[in-house]
């Protein structure tokens, strides 16, 4: 997991076989390839991007209670799930081409979120049957000089309203963590 990422997630599907038409739509037009539909010892679908390349998949599996998320209400659990995009043409393309043609409640536009990392770039929608919250995300290897002149001006403003920074946002950023001996 250190170095690939997070290895799998599932999610539990209020009906099943809506969900697995919209992700099959959705997925589909990200490039992503399904495998895996077979029910031994329970019923799943998995997509993956880089199939057959070991790479984190996901997992659309029925529900057997619960309802329809409210991201907004912030309840316990995956608030939301990121995607990563080839490049910003791609953010665009998936919001006029796939989002928008699907009615779906986009959360938040293409847009660059300069506060989070140098040339951050995302679109936020919900998924119609199940309300599961998904971002189409892309943050570029190396950020133009502006990118990242950008997101040191959104660290010094937001820094503005934090004085238990010191002035240091990227100090008071990163946590160190216990580990094994």
């Amino acid at each position: 997991m250190r170095w690939r990422g997070v290895h799998h997630v599932e999610f539990s599907v209020l009906d099943y076989e809506r969900s697995i038409a919209f992700y099959d739509r959705m997925f589909g037009w990200l490039g992503y390839t399904s495998f895996w539909t077979l029910d031994i010892g329970y019923r799943s679908t998995y997509y993956m991007a880089r199939f057959p390349v070991p790479h984190s998949y996901i997992g659309i599996q029925p529900a057997r209670s619960g309802g329809k998320l409210d991201h907004d209400a912030r309840p316990v659990g995956v608030h939301h799930i990121a995607l990563w995009a080839r490049n910003r043409r791609e953010i665009d393309a998936f919001h006029r081409e796939f989002l928008l043609p699907e009615g779906l409640a986009v959360t938040d536009p293409p847009a660059a979120y300069d506060i989070y990392a140098p040339g951050y770039y995302a679109v936020f929608f919900d998924d119609p049957i199940n309300g599961i919250h998904w971002e189409l995300a892309f943050t570029p290897r190396l950020p133009a000089p502006g990118q990242f002149l950008r997101f040191r001006r959104a660290l010094k403003e937001a820094a503005a309203g934090h004085p238990e920074w010191n002035g240091a946002p990227e100090k008071a950023a990163m946590r160190k963590l216990p580990r094994r001996d």
